[in-house]
C-alpha cells in the first residue's frame, strides 16, 4: 500500500507534463522576433531588419520621446548606436503571454558619441532593462522601454542630471 501512495504523486505529475499542451506557435514566433530585435538590430545595428520586424503603423514608448513607425525606430537605432558604437543587449528573462513578450536585458557599451544632447563622456556603461512588446501578425505593432536611466547617467558622470 505504501508503494501506490508514494507512486500516485508521482504518476500524476508524470500524466500532467504527457498532457500539457505544446507551446504556441504564434507565441514562439512573437519570442523568435523580439529576440531578434535585440540580438540584431541593436546589438548589432542590422536595421535592414526593421521592415521585416515592425509594423507601419508602430509606436515606441521610449524615455527620450515616442517614435512613430518603421522611420521612427530606424532613427532610434541609429541615434543611440552613433552615441554607443558597440552598443548590445543580452536577454535575460522572456515572458510571453498572448500578443505580448516581456524581456529583462541587460545593456553595455561605451558613449563614444552625443547622448541625449552630450558630448561622448568615453565611460562604459552597463545599465538592466525592461520592455514591453505587443505584436500582431508576426511583426511590433507598439513597445515600451524601462531602463534604468539613473543608472546609466551616473555612469556617465551625469549623476546631476
Amino acid at each position: 500500500m505504501n508503494r501506490i501512495v508514494l507512486l500516485l504523486p508521482a504518476a500524476v505529475i508524470m500524466t500532467m507534463i504527457g498532457c500539457a499542451p505544446s507551446d504556441d506557435p504564434v507565441k514562439v514566433r512573437n519570442i523568435e522576433v523580439v529576440h531578434v530585435v535585440h540580438s540584431e538590430i541593436w546589438s548589432k545595428g542590422s536595421v535592414e531588419l526593421i521592415d521585416d520586424l515592425f509594423a507601419d503603423d508602430f509606436v515606441g514608448h521610449f524615455p527620450a520621446g515616442t517614435v512613430h513607425g518603421r522611420e521612427g525606430v530606424l532613427a532610434r537605432v541609429i541615434a543611440h548606436r552613433t552615441a554607443f558604437p558597440d552598443w548590445t543587449e543580452e536577454v535575460e528573462d522572456t515572458i510571453a503571454d498572448r500578443d505580448r513578450v516581456v524581456v529583462r536585458f541587460t545593456s553595455r557599451d561605451t558613449n563614444l558619441g552625443d547622448f541625449l544632447g552630450n558630448p561622448p563622456t568615453r565611460n562604459r556603461v552597463e545599465i538592466s532593462e525592461v520592455a514591453i512588446f505587443k505584436l500582431s501578425d508576426g511583426k511590433i505593432v507598439e513597445q515600451w522601454v524601462y531602463p534604468d536611466m539613473l543608472s546609466m547617467q551616473r555612469q556617465l558622470g551625469r549623476e546631476e542630471q
